[in-house]
């Protein structure tokens, strides 16, 4: 089993930027993928990292504007977001699988996801 505790979320101006995390209880995955939700919408995968090798992927829709990244001694996987607009208004969740990313923008794909932290871009 692992627990996945996310953090940063909040409110902030087009173009401005923000940092989530990702603390897990335990490194019992091998990737971590961040999706979004906005009301009315389905859950959207954003990107994956493949623990192991830092390998990572990336939707078009945020691609260039979002960096994710890993602190192995924290057991901590972040996302960096940046030049936001309100289109990126929606609860952010990161999700732990097993393997190499595989079908990473599936929800069925993972096996154990956070509670989510909202983010409202918003002048």
């Amino acid at each position: 089993q692992v627990q996945l505790l996310e953090s940063g979320g909040g409110s902030v101006q087009p173009g401005g930027a923000l940092r989530l995390s990702c603390a897990a209880s335990t490194w019992n995955y091998s990737s971590m993928g961040w999706f979004r939700q906005a009301p009315g919408k389905e859950r959207e995968g954003i990107g994956c990292i493949y623990i192991n090798d830092d390998r990572i992927w990336y939707a078009d829709s945020v691609k260039g504007r979002f960096t994710i990244s890993q602190d192995n001694a924290k057991n901590t996987v972040y996302l960096q977001m940046s030049s936001l607009t309100p289109e990126d208004t929606a609860t952010y969740y990161c999700a732990a699988a097993w393997g190499v990313c595989g079908n990473w923008r599936q929800v069925g794909s993972y096996l154990y996801w956070g509670q989510g932290t909202q983010v409202t871009v918003s002048s």
